[in-house]
Order: structure tokens, then C-alpha cells, then sequence
């Protein structure tokens, strides 16, 4: 398994975390726990540096003119796409 593939899946997982972030503000009744304050800082903090990262490595690996499909699957490099322009529009707002 390559380090970008492996990248890949963990920006998933964050920015599922951000997308649960998302919808915790909407949910009034839930307890302050261990749980839903790391998933939090997961989805606030990790996801928003790992997801930009990982672009990153997309546009690098891009310009080498090497295809990043060889190395991800492409539903993962374009849901990990939308994720960062998702979390682009709301650090911008």
C-alpha cells in the first residue's frame, strides 16, 4: 500500500469527522464526552491540515505528470477534493 493511499483514506476519515462537526451544532441535546470532543478536534483541526496535504501531494504527484489514479482510486481523490473546497469556503466565510 502506498503512503498516499494510506494518506488518502485517513483525510476520509477526518473529513467524515468534519462532516459529523458540521452537524453536531445542529443537535441540542447531546453531553460533552470524550468521544464527541475528539471527534471535534478531528473533524475542526486534523482534517482541515491533513485534506490540504493531501491536495497537495494530488497537485505534486500531478505535476510529475504521473497520473494519481495509479496510486488512489479516483471517487477518493475527488471526495477528498470536495471535502477541501468545502472546508476552503467555510475558513474563507
Amino acid at each position: 500500500m502506498s503512503k498516499l493511499f494510506f494518506f488518502s483514506r485517513v483525510a476520509l476519515l477526518c473529513n467524515i469527522c468534519f462532516l459529523i462537526t458540521f452537524f453536531i451544532r445542529f443537535v441540542p441535546d447531546l453531553k460533552d464526552g470524550f468521544l464527541i470532543s475528539t471527534i471535534i478536534i478531528i473533524g475542526l483541526v486534523l482534517s482541515i491540515a491533513i485534506n490540504a496535504l493531501v491536495n497537495l501531494f494530488y497537485l505534486a504527484v500531478t505535476v510529475v505528470n504521473k497520473p494519481v489514479v495509479h496510486y488512489v482510486p479516483l471517487w477518493l481523490v475527488i471526495t477528498n477534493f470536495l471535502f477541501f473546497v468545502f472546508q476552503a469556503i467555510l475558513l474563507l466565510k
